[in-house]
């Protein structure tokens, strides 16, 4: 193996830090399961060991005196180092004629930070983990053994909670009882669908995560049109044809609105916010109840001045 800080391409005097970040790089274009190519893959293999040793401070100060070679095997210099690998639990020789080849085992958090690790992404997926972390080589191409010696995840656990339709809409906190009979409180957000599922990160069986099946109860009141929430509000008569104030109910809590003169059964009036909270309007459709029919009503319609014809046929 070539000079491990040239490999790296960091000076003597480098950081830990440094020498991390010059390997978490060279990794995320040198990894079998990022480049196929076969060179790509043996100078990955050499900065993983150049790495390693030099990650290990102990090593690397041998190294620097030059009691270890860049391969961990001991130098003139070196008195009684060598454990037969050179690099001691960290990895495993194999070979024949003299030559050896090296494997280090990896911990699959490791690599994700070093291809960066964010949003969740789940590396154990990308390199056939599965649920299980006890196994032993992955399978990928580049002869690396990422059995960790840790006990596998724990199990999912599925649960069922309906919720009321006005707290869906506004969202907020309510309680969940899960195994055990232990009760949680849990975080609604505003818009929640119907089916959705929220993971409760650890709250499984032995680690695993509690997936909370949202069922949103129907409401008698309010209809929902995506982010819009629908109310059908009747009105007499009386009040359509002279207009009126009128407190109504919202997923939020009551307001009063005033219903303007003249108002048709096609009339629909808009309640800024009063939607899912911070996305939605509140959705007011006008039905006009006529009364049954009497002397006093029929004698109305005769005194009524003629109208356009409202069809459109």
């Amino acid at each position: 193996m070539a000079n491990p800080y040239d490999l790296l391409g960091v000076s003597k005097t480098a950081s830990a830090a440094e020498i991390k970040k010059a390997y978490h790089k060279l990794a995320r274009t040198l990894h079998p399961d990022v480049n196929p190519d076969k060179k790509a893959a043996e100078k990955f293999k050499a900065v993983s060991a150049a790495y390693e040793l030099l990650s290990d401070k102990d090593k690397r100060t041998r190294y620097d005196q030059g009691l270890i070679d860049e391969n961990g095997n001991p130098t003139p210099f070196g008195a009684g180092a060598y454990d037969g690998t050179g690099f001691g639990s960290g990895f495993r020789g194999t070979g024949a004629g003299g030559g050896r080849t090296y494997y280090r085992n990896i911990n699959p958090e490791d690599l994700a930070s070093m291809f960066g690790g964010a949003g969740g992404f789940n590396f154990s997926d990308l390199f056939g983990f599965g649920g299980n972390q006890n196994r032993g080589t992955s399978g990928f191409s580049g002869g690396f053994d990422f059995n960790t010696n840790r006990q596998s995840r724990g199990q999912d656990v599925s649960y069922q909670l309906d919720i009321p339709f006005d707290l869906a809409i506004t969202g907020g906190e309510t309680t969940v009882e899960i195994s055990g009979g232990k009760r949680l409180k849990i975080k609604i957000p505003a818009g929640v669908s119907d089916g959705a599922t929220l993971r409760l990160k650890g709250q499984g069986q032995n680690g695993g995560d509690a997936l909370i099946k949202i069922g949103v109860k129907k409401s008698t009141l309010f209809t929902r049109e995506e982010n819009n929430v629908i109310l059908t509000l009747p009105l007499t008569l009386k009040e359509a044809i002279l207009g009126t104030k009128l407190t109504i109910p919202t997923p939020s809590g009551k307001v009063a609105i005033k219903i303007p003169p003249a108002s048709g059964s096609d009339k629909t009036l808009r309640l800024k916010g009063k939607g899912v909270t911070g996305k939605g309007d509140l959705l007011v459709k006008l039905s006009v109840v006529l009364p049954e029919k009497s002397p006093i009503l029929s004698e109305l319609a005769d005194k009524l001045p003629p109208q356009k014809n409202p069809r459109p046929f």
